[in-house]
């Protein structure tokens, strides 16, 4: 199973294996919708579904990452306000310690949010299921001591990491 967990800003559950052709091929609607599933700024959506149809994944991925980029404030927090406010327990979480680890987790994420006034946002692709805990627990301990202007740049970039590991996912099909 792999780690989508809201909240923790782990890649959300999306339906899976649709493909580039495929992609392609969606009407502008069901098309935006699809992109809103992997990052919820509708600007984003826009440009990403504007520069249709992509040659290949990475075409796609770069166009993403450009769309990213070019955020202002006001498209990120519409992004963010579609990450769950609330955290989920972390698939592979288990064992000694895993209740306190899961409680400090919460108050992690309650003071990242009462000094931030946004969501975290964390991309935990590569990770192995038993290391996401303490990948978490770790960036929120770190990026708690971030001032606000360094923690929004960091959050912007996790969004975008975020982004392309979905749409990465998404591509990956039966019949690309």
């Amino acid at each position: 199973m792999s780690p989508w967990v809201r909240g923790t800003a782990l890649p959300r559950p999306r339906p899976e294996g649709l493909g580039l052709a495929r992609f392609n091929a969606l009407g502008r609607d069901d098309n935006l919708a699809v992109l809103l599933r992997c990052c919820g700024s509708r600007r984003w959506a826009e440009r990403v579904a504007a520069h249709r149809p992509y040659p290949d994944l990475e075409s796609l991925l770069a166009a993403s990452d450009e769309a990213c980029y070019d955020l202002n404030p006001a498209e990120l927090d519409e992004a963010l306000a579609e990450e769950s406010l609330s955290p989920q327990p972390l698939v592979g979480a288990r064992g000694p310690g895993t209740l306190a680890a899961h409680t400090a987790l919460r108050a992690a994420h309650a003071e990242y949010e009462r000094r931030f006034r946004h969501v975290f946002v964390i991309c935990l692709d590569g990770y192995r299921d038993d290391e996401l805990l303490d990948q978490v627990l770790s960036a929120l301990r770190t990026r708690l001591n971030n001032e606000a202007d360094e923690e929004r740049a960091v959050t912007a970039d996790e969004l975008r990491r975020l982004a392309r590991g979905r749409l990465r996912r998404l591509m990956a099909a039966v019949g690309q």
